[in-house]
This record gives structure tokens, C-alpha cells and sequence, in this order.
């Protein structure tokens, strides 16, 4: 539905509300917000199929950002806010911005770059000014409030988040069709969430990550409330869910870790029976850990693998997931293969690499050389995400791993994501993360590094009691053979973790760092 017709029709209803702050955006103001700044887009001469960047933590006027660039056919980049200067300037030269907007609270970045992005022709701060930077309420206030004429769709074009190397900018095609248009994933959302005007969507993550992007705003084009926490915390999301009787949120799996890790009492203030669906994805949850959530919450858990790229959606709820455990879904678009590294399909339980065919293309922009890497060697045309899983003989996915996360040690393919799963359920383990440290006589040997809950803890007697742990549910082999011990894993807000970075500490001096 698009967006003017809503504010029509309900102009005073949230649209946004920011649950730290309780600042409400009404249906009226984020469609004035983003006509006037659309206006201002276009009257510094951007055009359907250019391109603008922000970076911007979860502020309330980040949707009216991401609509003024939706409703006037552009390109838009969400960046992470937690990126340093040198990662900033090569997502905004990279995607070929030409207006850069940004907050004060993250001047010291933004202002660090502009020698680095000269194709930036306007840049904007909100909250305060920098040197190089305009105002951006007061530019906005300069335009009317008014649609731009032959509004058309834009589209998101985002980045990896940079987990295996430099991110990659996903660029879909431009639809360029009319503003109001719903697209695939509007009626994905009608269709296996029942989402309607009356919804309450909570996004606790970043906005700039895709997922809640794009659901925040589909549920928009619903008419829905958005509920935006300006920053995770496991009673705070469960005292939103609550105060604003939320029906739909989508999670990650290490949110769902910390809430279970609430004492009882706490978990159980709550009133969470609002709650109709809980959408979680991003990376594989441990079956324990959404065996308690189900318990807690009740069927309402729905999972999806899928990824920025677009190129397939693998989906199960509750139900399927209980009678098929560990299961990420069956493919809803594209069609799955599971290959072995000579291309041969391997059949129902036998781990490869997944490729998906018959789903929509993709390429990263200006990178052909990474394009044809994420593409089958052989010829089919069936991209992949780079993960290792297999199909049981019901069509249900399996995650194993990431392929470049396996670890080679003597021979023995091992996927660390079986380890990471147990000890993340260990009361002991607020974080850990598992990867292949160099050995001299194996290759490879099995690492775990563990942010404790009790930093008193850290040492050899509990480096000895996790090991054991995991020995008793896993073979001795996928099992850490040393534990180390840090204050905080570098974990992406969405997340994901940088296990790139606490490899390459230990790979340092090496010839080469491993790769499968």
C-alpha cells in the first residue's frame, strides 16, 4: 500500500515508536518527513537508479530516511554505526552515493571521510552540524511537504556485514515500478505472518541490518506500529512486548540466549500473550535453546534461512520444526542443492556445500570476480551463501556450517558450529566461539574462545569444565582441545560473529590462513 493512502487515512497513528525514548513518528510525519526530503533529493538532482548512503543508529527518523529514498526510485545503503572511517569511506565510494546522511553522535567518523568520497554532492547531519555537513532539519524544512511527481519504487542495495573479508555490496535490479507497489516480500509477510494494519512489529536489532530494514518497512505499508529499540536488552524486550502489546518481532539467536539467561522471576513478570509470531533467522540456533524458547513462548517461533543476496528462502514454524529438530525449513523460493566439492548432488543426510536455483538473481556490485565465486564452477548457474548443510529424505534444510569456517584437522573434515551450539547453552557462557588454530602436528586443531559470564571464572578449571562438557555430547574429535578466554567476542549487533578476526589472531606469522 503506499504510503500517502495510509497517512490519509490514520494520519495521528504510530508508525514508529522508539521504546527507550517513547518518541512516537505518526503515519502523518514520517510521510511528510520523507516527502520533504525526497523533494530535497530531488532537487539536488538525483534520479531514479542513483544512489544515497546513511549511517545512523536507530534514531527515529530512520524510516522517514529509507522512505524518501524508497518513494523516489533511488539506491539506498543502511551502514552499520559501528564501522571505523576506512570501512565507512569504501561502502560510500563503493556504492556511488551521492548524498551521505549521518548524526552527530557519529561526527567523528563521517567527517573523516569526505576527502575519501568526493562523488558525495550533499551531506547531511542530524542532531547538530560538522564541517562539511548541512543541517539536516533545517534543509529539509526548506521543501514542501508534497509528493515529488511520478514517485516509483527504489530498493535497497546493502552490504555483507564483512564477516569473511570486505563486505559486498548486494545491488537487486530496479524495479522502477509505481510508488505503492507491494513487493515479494509484502505478500510473503500477509501470507506466512498474517500481518495486517492492527499488527505491532518490535525490531530490537540495528535497523541497518536487512532483515528489520525491510521488515519495519513492509510492515509500514501495512499500516502496522513499529516498535524500535534503540538498543537490545533482554528485559527491556520483554517489558516492550508487554507495554505495546507487540503480535510480530523477529529475533536472533544469541537474543534468545541472554532472555533464557534472565533469572526466572524475571522471565516471568511479564506478559508476553500479545505475542502471535516470532521470526528469528541470521544464524543457526542451538535446538536446546529453541526447545526452551518454545516452552516459554509457545509454537509462535517461525525460522527462515535466507540472505541479503535474495536468492532463496528456506522457512519452517514451530510445528515442522519440533517433528524435524534442528531443521531451518523447507525452500519456499528457489530450489536447493547439496553439492560435494566435485559438483556431484549428494543424496538426503550427506553434508555440502547449498546452492539455490530457480530464485532470484543477484551480483555484487562492481565485483565480478566475487559474483562468479558465489556461483556453482560447473556451469549450472546456481548461486550460493557459502554455507554447508544437507536435506533430510522429507526435503527439511540442515545447517552444518559456514564453508569457510571448517576445520581440517588431520584429514577430518569438522564443523566448529556443533561445538559452539553446546557450549552456548553452558550456564557458565555468556559468548564463545569456535575455529581451527594452527597445529603442527594435526594441521588443525579444534579452538573454543569464551566470554564467561563470571570474568572471575575465566581460567584452566573452567577451560577444563566446558572441554568436558562438550564431551559429553559430541564426539572427542569436533570437541575444543583448548579454551581461551576474552571480556567480549566481537559479535555484529545482528548476531553475526567476526570469527575472521579472532582466527587471524592465531594465524598470524602463518604462511597462509586455512581455507576450505
Amino acid at each position: 500500500m503506499h504510503l500517502g493512502q495510509i497517512a490519509e487515512r490514520t494520519p495521528g497513528k504510530p508508525a514508529v515508536i522508539m521504546a527507550g525514548s517513547g518518541r512516537v513518528i505518526t503515519y502523518g510525519e514520517l510521510n511528510e518527513e520523507s516527502n520533504r526530503l525526497a523533494r530535497l533529493l530531488h532537487a539536488e538532482g538525483l534520479r531514479p537508479g542513483d544512489h544515497i548512503a546513511f549511517m545512523l543508529e536507530n534514531h527515529p527518523l530512520y524510516l522517514a530516511i529509507a522512505w524518501a529514498a524508497q518513494r523516489s526510485g533511488l539506491y539506498y545503503t543502511a551502514i552499520s554505526s559501528r564501522l571505523q572511517a576506512d570501512e565507512l569511506a569504501y561502502i560510500v565510494d563503493n556504492c556511488e552515493a551521492k548524498a551521505f546522511i549521518t548524526g552527530h553522535a557519529l561526527a567523528g567518523t563521517a567527517t573523516a571521510i569526505t576527502d575519501e568520497t568526493p562523488g558525495v554532492r550533499l551531506r547531511l547531519m542530524l542532531d547538530g552540524t560538522a564541517p562539511g555537513f548541512l543541517p539536516y532539519e533545517d534543509e529539509v524544512a526548506k521543501h514542501p511537504a508534497t509528493p515529488i511527481e511520478n514517485e516509483c519504487e527504489g530498493v535497497d542495495m546493502l552490504y555483507s556485514s564483512g564477516t569473511t573479508g570486505r563486505p559486498k555490496g548486494i545491488k537487486p535490479e530496479l524495479s522502477r515500478a509505481p510508488m505503492g507497489q507491494a513487493g515479494p516480500l509484502f505478500h510473503l509477510i500477509s501470507l506466512l505472518f498474517q500481518a495486517d494494519g492492527d499488527s505491532v512489529y518490535l525490531s530490537p536489532a540495528p535497523l541497518y541490518h536487512a532483515a528489520p530494514l525491510r521488515y519495519c518497512l513492509t510492515f509500514q505499508r501495512f499500516g502496522a506500529t513499529v516498535v524500535v529499540m534503540e538498543k537490545f536488552d533482554p528485559e527491556g524486550a520483554l517489558a516492550a512486548i508487554e507495554k505495546y502489546g507487540v503480535t510480530h518481532s523477529q529475533w536472533v539467536p544469541t537474543m534468545f540466549i541472554r532472555m533464557l539467561k534472565l533469572p526466572e522471576e524475571t522471565r516471568a513478570k511479564y506478559d508476553l500473550s500479545t505475542l502471535r509470531y516470532a521470526v528469528h533467522a541470521a544464524a543457526p540456533c542451538p535446538v536446546p535453546v529453541k526447545e526452551q524458547m518454545i516452552d516459554w513462548w509457545g509454537p509462535v517461533l517461525h525460522e527462515y534461512y535466507a540472505g541479503t543476496e535474495g536468492n532463496c528462502f528456506v522457512y519452517t514454524n514451530s510445528e515442522d520444526w519440533l517433528a524435524h529438530k534442528g531443521t531451518v525449513g523447507r525452500p519456499l523460493l528457489a530450489k536447493v542443492h547439496v553439492c560435494d566439492e566435485d559438483g556431484n548432488q549428494v543424496p538426503p543426510g550427506t553434508p555440502g556445500t547449498l546452492y539455490f536455483s530457480e530464485g532470484p538473481a543477484f551480483e555484487y556490485h562492481g565485483d565480478e570476480a566475487k559474483t562468479k565465486a558465489s556461483h556453482d564452477p560447473w556451469g549450472h548457474g546456481w548461486s550460493t551463501l557459502g554455507d554447508v548443510g544437507y536435506v533430510d529424505e522429507d526435503g527439511f534444510v540442515y545447517l552444518t556450517d559456514r564453508r569457510s569456517y571448517m576445520i581440517i584437522s588431520g584429514g577430518v573434515n569438522i564443523y566448529p558450529q556443533e561445538a559452539e551450539n553446546v557450549l552456548a547453552v553452558h550456564p557458565e557462557v555468556a559468548d564463545v566461539a569456535v575455529f581451527g588454530v594452527p597445529d603442527a602436528e594435526m594441521g588443525e586443531a579444534v579452538k573454543a574462545v569464551v566470554q564467561p559470564q563470571d570474568p572471575d571464572r575465566a581460567g584452566p578449571e573452567l577451560a577444563a569444565e566446558l572441554i568436558a562438557y562438550t564431551r559429553e555430547h559430541l564426539a572427542h574429535y569436533k570437541c575444543p582441545r583448548s579454551v581461551d578466554f576474552r571480556d567480549e567476542l566481537p559479535r555484529h549487533p545482528t548476531g553475526k560473529l567476526y570469527k575472521r578476526l579472532l582466527r587471524d589472531d592465531y594465524w598470524k606469522g602463518q604462511q597462509s590462513t586455512p581455507t576450505a
